[in-house]
């Protein structure tokens, strides 16, 4: 069983608990362990198999939650979960999906008006049986049922796996491929190889040497639930978790024509077909054909198909007919940011606030993975839930960090701790904190984490007027959006990147798996604006600083090179860019 649906039973277990109203810490270490059994590099599974005991090691599971790891990994099911599942009607799990609605009302709904389902809640809207409910009115009853009408939209895409999910389930089954003797090439293709925020299936293309039974073994993998197809070039299959993957075998001479075809993306193919026809060539995924000899051309390499068509070759992330073709022609392509790039993290939790891991262990994991900086960011008092520090709590925190960088620099290690927060933008554009305490930090990140359903004149207003006080830095996952959960708030992200732009804030790309916010567009719109990207990762955990892989790719998808990421600048050039007035 693959860590996604280990974490997706504890996630629930968090949302069962919080419908029946149990103490909220409680609530929250089940809800931290699915953050931290979905971020992790390696299969619990592997971990358990080498040494169950190493499970409490990891900063988050403790003896209650290890007993249940082995539980479900070995009978595929969680007895605890089970229970909770026969008290708690499933459907309320959908209803706390649906914006605005929390435990409580859910709680509420469902013992007041029998509502069981996203069905019922919207059928009691649209009959005005929510006026019978304390606090709810007609303008109650529109929203939810705007919000319906979104969580219903979202379930039609949620058809599609989060990159984050898609991803470890492609990269598994190629290792396991891999080991097939006779494999000559083997690539993900598809939009996974161009890093889409969201999959449909997953293309694996190989070559292999007469004979190899690479088919035999494709079909034969541990997870698959279902074998859709079997060929002698084609296969595929579908996953216990529903995912399906399709297996191509190409002849050598094809591959580099083949990769490219199937990676696409559809419109990125049209226009190079397109530019070929013209130049009297024709390309397909067998190769570049002289249309009026029908010589083979080039098809061996991906770079030989662009080359043949007077294009440089152009990372798949660009492939979306955004003006790649233009620049590959002229020699204008931009020099991609890369993980390597990267010195710091502007974005992260410890356990002051609702992270898994200490002050210590985040600084630790974070000088391992070679960064020169990062900036603790813990939630402001406003995000009650996620435990948020007050002025007083921030104060103490401000002196934990000051003397942990004094012993930093003592033991000889360069590294800075940078004093930071997540402080929230209320609703009416002020922050959380006070003036007097932000202007102690060295980096403030604001973001907004309640009253999503505003007019989106109204959110802008909010988030303009936060970014105008003069205190922010950088502006968190600015849109709010939950992939495949939540919809983005209405907001004219035009407008908020020029006050952006005005008040000397950055733009932050989250690259927390469920966010990833900026999106690709808003990336080139921050880069066409000047303003820098802070590509952070959100970590509530050490492990979760792995995840800037998926920001790195969202902000490749947007264009940006090394220059138009603010993360990228060595500590002494981060800090005076920090600096406010």
């Amino acid at each position: 069983m693959e860590n996604t649906e280990i974490a997706r039973i504890f996630t629930e277990i968090a949302d069962l608990l919080e419908i029946r109203g149990e103490n909220p810490f409680r609530v929250r270490s089940y809800r931290n362990a699915g953050l931290i059994i979905e971020g992790l590099p390696v299969s619990l599974e592997s971990i358990v198999e080498r040494d169950e005991a190493s499970l409490e090691d990891i900063p988050g599971i403790g003896k209650s939650i290890h007993e249940k790891i082995v539980e479900i990994l070995k009978t595929g099911k969680c007895r605890f979960h089970q229970e909770l599942l026969k008290e708690v009607s499933p459907g309320l799990l959908e209803v706390l999906k649906i914006s605005g609605i929390g435990p409580k009302k859910v709680k509420l709904l469902a013992d007041r008006l029998g509502i069981r389902s996203v069905d019922d809640l919207e059928k009691a809207a649209r009959e005005h049986r929510l006026h019978e409910l304390p606090g709810m009115g007609e303008r109650s009853e529109q929203k939810i049922l705007k919000a319906v009408e979104g969580y219903k939209t979202l379930r039609i895409a949620s058809r599609r796996f989060r990159l984050s999910v898609a991803y470890p389930y492609a990269r598994n089954y190629v290792e396991y491929l891999r080991a097939v003797p006779g494999i000559i090439d083997i690539e993900i293709a598809g939009s996974l190889r161009r890093w889409k925020d969201t999959i449909g299936d997953v293309d694996i293309l190989v070559t292999c040497r007469k004979g190899a039974y690479v088919m035999k073994r494709f079909i034969e993998y541990p997870d698959v639930r279902e074998v859709v197809a079997r060929g002698e070039t084609k296969s595929t299959v579908i996953l216990k978790v529903g995912l399906q993957v399709d297996l191509r075998v190409l002849e050598k001479k094809s591959f580099g024509a083949a990769l490219q075809y199937f990676t696409g993306s559809k419109s990125h193919n049209i226009a190079v077909r397109d530019r070929a026809r013209r130049m009297g060539l024709k390309v397909s995924e067998y190769g570049v054909f002289d249309e009026r000899t029908g010589r083979r051309v080039a098809g061996e390499k991906e770079e030989d198909v662009y080359r043949a068509v007077g294009l440089e070759w152009m990372a798949p992330e660009l492939r979306e007919n955004r003006g790649e073709i233009e620049a590959a022609e002229s020699g204008r392509l931009p020099v991609l940011v890369e993980e390597r790039d990267i010195k710091g993290d502007l974005h992260v939790h410890t356990t002051e606030s609702d992270g898994a891991n200490t002050l210590e262990e985040m600084v630790e994991a974070a000088i391992e993975r070679g960064y020169e900086y990062i900036a603790v960011t813990d939630h402001s008092k406003a995000v009650g839930i996620a435990h948020g520090l007050d002025e007083k709590r921030l104060l103490k925190q401000i002196e934990d960090i000051e003397r942990l960088n004094e012993r930093l620099k003592d033991s000889g290690k360069r590294f800075r701790v940078l004093k930071g927060t997540e402080v929230d933008i209320r609703a009416d554009g002020t922050l959380d904190l006070s003036p007097d305490i932000l202007k102690r930090l060295d980096c403030v990140v604001a973001a907004v984490h309640s009253g999503f359903n505003m007019t989106g004149k109204k959110m802008t207003e909010r988030i303009v007027k936060a970014l105008g006080t003069g205190l922010v830095n950088i502006l968190a996952h600015p849109t709010g959006r939950l992939i495949g959960t939540r919809e983005p708030y209405e907001v004219d992200m035009e407008k908020v990147m020029s006050a952006a732009k005005k008040y000397g804030v950055f733009m932050e790309l989250n690259s927390y798996p469920e966010r990833l916010d900026l999106n690709d567009s808003y990336c080139m719109l921050a880069r066409d604006k000047g303003i820098l990207v802070s590509i952070a990762t959100d970590s509530h955990g050490s492990l979760h600083l792995d995840h800037v892989i998926y920001g790195i790719h969202t902000a490749r998808r947007g264009w940006l090179e090394k220059k138009d990421v603010l993360n990228t600048r060595s500590l002494s050039e981060l800090l005076k860019l920090l600096r406010r007035s």
